[in-house]
């Protein structure tokens, strides 16, 4: 009998990331955290993501394990004829808004049901883009907390869209504002966030529809985090408290707690059963690693433009170019999607021309690549798991931003945090060698490798029991997510 009464105490959080990579790594970091503090975990994918990860890494890696389960839901959009690509995303915002809600309903429902055999929904970790779920949690008077899976800094700059707007600055009056200057207006007086320009706010304000979908889709979004019981970041005090507390200040939040970075606090050494527990929409090539084994230290320029970009054929070519007229080693992540609508072609002269000083790969484990001795440089689109998992490798970086939050990441990392160079929107090869060889050989780069190593020793220390990450974890769990008795 007693361990039934345990078991009834157990808390039981259902977390539910957005379904997009970047945004479901650091939500099942916030899982493993509190599976290990002693929580019952059911973590919700939606069934398109979850038949590409049996696919992709066998359905014994969504078996889960004692006291930590996968669940899903329809994600609302029409089947695919392709199943291995990343859903645009515009149209995966709408359906998981409009369709998502009941069928969360429902599976709390299946869950709360005694003949499972396992503790009652005590609490939701529900991404900020899934708003919807705050209903299903509220009607069941549940703590509802929200993880915010991009940086501060992007929070304030959607929330800012208002801003923006109300000066006039947006709505585009033309197309021809992208191309003449004008994104580079400068932009005053912006709470919480430093010598902005137009183009460093996310980049779906650059529209000339009043109605854009997305500008009222994110201002709708982060505006019901008022409404949650606290706010989890993935970042740290040291690095993004000045917005977070503007956070705070604006009321956009009751409570922010930053427990990043996430890969650092949910770290286990040694292994545990939890720590094998991966989930990657994409297979992950090993070979990868035994490839940087060979390499000088700091000799590698590893170009990774994450999940979700993509780029025309020509961009493709001028990369390609600029990386090989460097003269640098490499290691370049070519997803199978990276080119709009087309396959990626590289020229048969790049490929002699870099025989044996390149690796072309499909994807690969990201942190241990960046945490390898020889890689010097880091080619990226800065979403913010790739700027942070970077900082926690002491990598700086040439940031080629793509869309949304990318921008205000790539500002920061050039302009505040002093660990990167942004190449201008329309690549150039010639642009490309020459950020390459300041970034591994002049003056400037070895200023920017000394602060991505400062930045490292301060994301570890926060992270650290003691740690700002690791203190407010506990408190998260303490005042918030604990059932009260």
């Amino acid at each position: 009998m007693g361990s039934l009464g345990a078991a009834a105490e157990k808390p039981h959080a259902v977390c539910l990331p957005y379904p997009a990579q970047g945004h479901i790594t650091p939500m099942l970091n916030v899982a493993k955290l509190l599976h290990a503090r002693g929580f019952d975990v059911t973590f919700v994918n939606t069934e398109y993501n979850h038949a590409r990860i049996v696919r992709t890494r066998g359905a014994a890696n969504v078996a889960g394990i004692p006291g930590f389960r996968f669940a899903t839901i329809p994600d609302g959009l029409p089947p695919s004829d392709d199943d291995d690509v990343t859903q645009d995303i515009p149209s995966l915002c709408k359906s998981t808004t409009e369709t998502c809600l009941c069928p969360f309903r429902h599976l709390l429902a299946d869950l709360n049901d005694p003949a499972t055999g396992h503790p009652p929904v005590t609490c939701v970790v529900s991404d900020v883009v899934m708003g919807f779920s705050i209903d299903a949690a509220k009607e069941l008077g549940l703590p509802y907390v929200q993880l915010w899976t991009a940086s501060t800094i992007s929070f304030l700059g959607y929330h800012h869209y208002r801003l923006l707007l109300s000066r006039g600055l947006a709505p585009l009056k033309g197309v021809e504002q992208l191309t003449n200057g004008y994104l580079d207006t400068p932009v005053e007086n912006v709470p919480g966030l430093r010598n902005m320009r137009f183009r460093d706010f996310p980049s779906f304000i650059r529209t000339t529809d009043p109605d854009e979908f997305m500008v009222h889709y994110v201002l709708k979004e982060t505006g019901r985090c008022a409404g949650a019981s606290a706010v989890i970041l993935n970042s740290f005090d040291e690095l993004e408290g000045e917005a977070v507390a503007a956070m705070e200040a604006l009321g956009l939040a009751p409570k922010v707690y930053t427990l990043g970075p996430l890969p650092l606090l949910a770290r286990e050494d040694p292994p545990t059963p939890r720590s094998s527990i991966k989930i990657s929409l994409w297979k992950e090539q090993e070979e990868c690693l035994q490839w940087l084994d060979g390499r000088e230290p700091g000799s590698v320029v590893y170009v990774n433009f994450g999940s979700i970009t993509v780029m025309s054929n020509e961009q493709l070519v001028e990369f390609a170019w600029g990386l090989a007229n460097s003269g640098r080693q490499f290691l370049w992540i070519i997803r199978r999607d990276l080119v709009k609508g087309d396959t990626a072609v590289l020229p048969p002269e790049f490929l002699a021309e870099t025989a044996g000083r390149g690796l072309m790969a499909n994807w690969c484990p990201q942190q241990e690549v960046l945490n390898h001795p020889s890689v010097g440089a880091f080619l990226t689109h800065s979403g913010w798991n790739s700027a942070l998992e970077t900082m926690c490798g002491g990598v700086p970086v040439i940031s080629w931003p793509f869309f949304a939050d990318q921008q205000t990441n790539c500002r920061y990392q050039c302009n505040e945090w002093g660990v990167g160079m942004e190449i201008d929107s329309n690549v150039r090869r010639d642009a490309v060698e020459s950020l390459i060889t300041e970034l591994m050989e002049e003056e400037q780069g070895k200023e920017m490798r000394r602060k991505a190593r400062e930045w490292r020793d301060k994301a570890v220390e926060a992270a650290k029991p003691g740690g700002s990450s690791h203190r407010n974890f506990d408190e998260l769990v303490r005042k918030v997510l604990l059932p009260k008795n």
